[in-house]
């Protein structure tokens, strides 16, 4: 099976305060469901509180980032499935759940990981 990343950035999730509480309950079903169905295996959101670090080859830490992934932040999720259209599939439960589209990446085949 291949494992699939759904993604989102938080400037994508607009929604009113006072839905935040129920946007929250309807994610977390669909990973319960996800996790009931055995296809979940990793998730969350980015910590926007905590700044990134670039850590190089030789182990020296900057406060820096890539360019192209300064505001990598909201919430993923990886889900091991059987085909893209399962992967489409739940994507749109996410997309639902969470009121923004959601962006589907495939993880190429590796025997190690």
């Amino acid at each position: 099976m291949t494992k699939y990343l759904i993604s989102f950035p938080g400037r994508a999730m607009e929604v009113p305060a006072e839905d935040f509480a129920a946007v929250s309950e309807a994610a977390h079903e669909v990973i319960r469901e996800a996790k009931a169905a055995g296809v979940y295996v990793f998730g969350g959101g980015i910590n926007k509180d905590v700044a990134p670090l670039m850590v190089a080859s030789d182990g020296t830490v900057t406060n820096e980032t890539y360019p192209q992934t300064k505001e990598f932040d909201g919430g993923f999720c990886v889900l091991q499935l059987p085909s893209r259209e399962a992967a489409i599939l739940w994507a749109a439960k996410i997309a639902k759940a969470c009121r923004c589209s959601q962006e589907l990446r495939e993880f190429g085949y590796d025997p190690e990981s």
